[in-house]
């Protein structure tokens, strides 16, 4: 009997235990906390299991969709999405007529009207009167516009086949075509022929970046007239101060508001053709074995010669290719007055002569460090 007492027990008290044990899980299942959401691990980085190169160098084969490793070519990753930006058209491709291109060209500031269009479907029973009504009135502006771009088209392509025959820079072609285009937009030359605009445009455009061309070059180039360039060049000059005043006057406004701001004004600050922004140029021309240093040296010439008082009221163009006949025979890199008087387009008197000047005070006109590159006086000529 104390056997079964005693077994009897034990068996109640490990049912207990059980029944206790459960009663703590139960509470410490209702304590835990809920399962987060998936994050990625930022810090897990691929790595090639042959080389362990850290840090890995690995290359994205978009064109066959693999991640590569580029040491040994051992293949990591397959189905790689390409990210990029897509750039191709299948336009050429499409029996439709249809460009299914996801980018479109940039919007030209130059030309006039909306280039970036949306085109929405019509659908539904009145569909076929509200597209009527949308060509109705659209027509009559894009004619317009077809017509005002084809005009604007043929005038840039004239200014960069002139600009591109003297060899003047895209910027200031692109100076250029903003004047006209600004011209244009405001009407301001009304019954005046394109070419005349054109040649005023190119010559105040190249006036503005500080690489001056002359009437006589301008003239040349286009044939107009070198009077109709000096007029057009005047009524240009008081039409973009004209619009650079507006513009002040409208970012002042502005200032005291919240507004935006106006678009910026090619500026009208210009200033006469010195001889020192020609050395530069002609002395490319003239095709020196230092050209660079020729154009330094005759351009510091030029600033000195402001105090020969013969020199006074004298061209620019004529001082400064008399600068790079003294230069060139000091440097010991002579060219005659005949070669310099094609590349400056004055003639070989006009030169001897401004040169003359030079000679009687070449010994105020000299600086020792002309002299000390290998400059001699005694390789002037007299004449």
């Amino acid at each position: 009997m104390a056997t079964a007492a005693v077994t009897t027990s034990h068996s109640d008290a490990f049912i207990a235990a059980q029944q206790n044990a459960s009663v703590a899980a139960g509470i410490d299942s209702q304590k835990a906390p809920q399962e987060q959401p998936w994050q990625q691990n930022l810090n897990e980085i691929m790595q090639c299991p042959d080389c362990r190169e850290f840090p890995p160098n690995l290359v994205e084969e978009f064109s066959s969709g693999d991640m590569v490793c580029a040491s040994c070519g051992l293949v990591l990753g397959d189905r790689i999405i390409d990210t990029r930006s897509e750039w191709r058209t299948f336009a050429n491709d499409d029996q439709n007529n249809d460009d299914p291109s996801r980018v479109g060209d940039a919007a030209n500031p130059l030309l006039n009207g909306a280039q970036l269009e949306t085109s929405i479907a019509y659908q539904g029973k009145q569909s076929g009167d509200l597209q009527r009504i949308q060509n109705k009135a659209n027509k009559k502006n894009e004619k317009e516009t077809k017509q005002n771009n084809a005009a604007l088209l043929a005038a840039y392509r004239d200014i960069s086949t002139f600009c591109d025959a003297m060899n003047i820079a895209k910027a200031t072609q692109d100076a250029a075509k903003h004047i006209y285009k600004m011209t244009d937009d405001a009407k301001y030359f009304k019954g005046k022929s394109t070419d005349i605009i054109i040649a005023g445009c190119i010559f105040i455009a190249c006036r503005q970046s500080k690489s001056p061309r002359t009437f006589r070059e301008i003239f040349s180039l286009t044939k107009v007239p070198k009077k109709e360039i000096g007029r057009t060049f005047k009524m240009l000059e008081k039409f973009l101060q004209q619009q650079q005043d507006a513009s002040n006057k409208a970012s002042q406004s502005n200032n005291n508001s919240d507004q935006a701001a106006p678009p910026p004004t090619i500026s009208a600050s210009l200033s006469a053709t010195n001889a020192t922004e020609l050395c530069d140029r002609y002395c490319s021309q003239l095709r020196f074995n230092n050209s660079h240093l020729m154009a330094r040296i005759s351009s510091e010439l030029c600033e000195k010669s402001s105090s020969v008082k013969d020199l006074a009221g004298r061209s620019p163009l004529s001082v400064a290719a008399a600068c790079i006949y003294m230069i060139s025979h000091l440097m010991g890199e002579s060219r005659t007055s005949k070669q310099i008087a094609a590349v400056a387009g004055v003639s070989d008197g006009t030169i001897k002569t401004a040169y003359r000047f030079l000679y009687q005070e070449r010994t105020t006109l000299m600086d020792d460090d002309w002299l000390a590159k290998g400059g001699r006086l005694d390789r002037l000529p007299v004449n």
